[in-house]
C-alpha cells in the first residue's frame, strides 16, 4: 500500500495584527505551502499587508470573533478536501517553527484532535503567563477534566491540529473566545481522540484585552463556565451522566 501523506491547511485567524502579520506568515511559508488567513474585520493596516502576500485571505467586514473564524477555517477545509487543519495565532505567541511537530504527530495517526499545551512541558524560555489568564485556565481545564474523563493540561491553546473529517460531526456555533468549552464537550460527545503536545507559553504582551465584559476576570470565568454547562446539556444524551452533576444549579446562578 503506497503512503499518501496527509493534506494539510494552515489556518490563522487575524484582528488588527500589522505589527506581526508579515514576519509571520513569512515564516509560516518555511514550514506549509497552504495557508488560509481569515482577517476578521481588521481596522488598521492588516488587510494592505495581506494583499501583499501569497496566502488565501477570508475577509469579514466586521469583526464575527475567534469562534466564527475558527467555524470558518474548518468549513473551508473541509470544502477544498484538506484531511487535517492547524491553527494557531497571529501575534508571535505561537512559533512557527512548532508546525513539524504537530505534522509528525498527525503522522503517527493516533489522535483528532493534537492540541499544543504550554503547560504540559515547561521550558526554559517560557514566559510568565497573567496571573487571572493562568488561574482561569487551571479552573475550566480541571472542570472540563472532571466532567469529561479528559487529562487536559491546557484548554485554551489555539494552536491545534484538527482532522477534518472527524470534526465534521460537530455542530459549532459558538463564535467568541468561549468557542473551546463548546469544542471540546462536542469533541468527547462525538468521540474524537484528543492528544497534547508542549508548545512554548509565550505572552509578548500581558495587558492585551479580550475586550467588552470579558475583561472582568470574574464576568470571564462565568460566562466561559454557563457556555461549558450550556453545551453539556445539549450533549446530554451522548455523555456520562457524570458530566452533568450540578450543571441545573450552576447555570440557574449563571443565568
Amino acid at each position: 500500500m503506497i503512503y499518501q501523506a496527509p493534506k494539510i491547511l494552515i489556518g490563522i485567524p487575524v484582528y488588527n495584527e500589522e505589527q506581526y502579520v508579515t514576519g509571520v506568515i513569512e515564516e509560516v511559508r518555511h514550514y506549509a505551502e497552504d495557508i488560509l488567513v481569515v482577517d476578521d474585520g481588521s481596522t488598521d493596516r492588516t488587510p494592505e499587508l495581506l494583499g501583499g502576500l501569497e496566502v488565501e485571505v477570508i475577509r469579514n467586514r466586521r469583526n464575527r470573533g475567534y469562534g466564527r473564524a475558527m467555524q470558518c477555517m474548518l468549513c473551508r477545509a473541509r470544502k477544498d478536501g484538506y484531511d487535517w487543519l492547524i491553527t494557531m495565532d497571529c501575534d508571535e505567541q505561537h512559533e512557527p517553527r512548532s508546525i513539524p511537530d504537530f505534522v509528525s504527530a498527525i503522522q503517527r495517526d493516533e489522535a483528532d484532535v493534537i492540541s499544543g499545551s504550554r503547560y504540559l512541558t515547561p521550558m526554559p524560555l517560557d514566559d510568565a503567563p497573567p496571573g487571572d489568564r493562568r488561574r482561569i485556565n487551571r479552573a475550566i481545564t480541571d472542570e472540563l477534566n472532571a466532567r469529561l474523563g479528559l487529562s487536559l493540561t491546557d484548554g485554551f491553546c489555539g494552536f491545534k491540529a484538527y482532522r477534518v473529517d472527524g470534526c465534521g460531526k460537530l455542530s459549532l456555533d459558538v463564535d467568541g473566545y468561549e468557542f473551546p468549552m463548546q469544542f471540546w464537550v462536542q469533541a468527547v460527545a462525538h468521540g474524537l481522540r484528543i492528544e497534547e503536545i508542549p508548545v512554548r507559553l509565550i505572552y509578548h504582551d500581558p495587558t492585551r484585552c479580550f475586550g467588552g465584559l470579558l475583561d472582568d476576570p470574574t464576568t470571564r470565568l462565568a460566562h466561559y463556565r454557563a457556555v461549558m454547562h450550556r453545551e453539556l446539556k445539549v450533549c446530554e444524551g451522548l455523555l456520562p451522566a457524570e458530566a452533568l452533576e450540578g450543571v441545573e444549579a450552576a447555570a440557574g446562578c449563571e443565568a
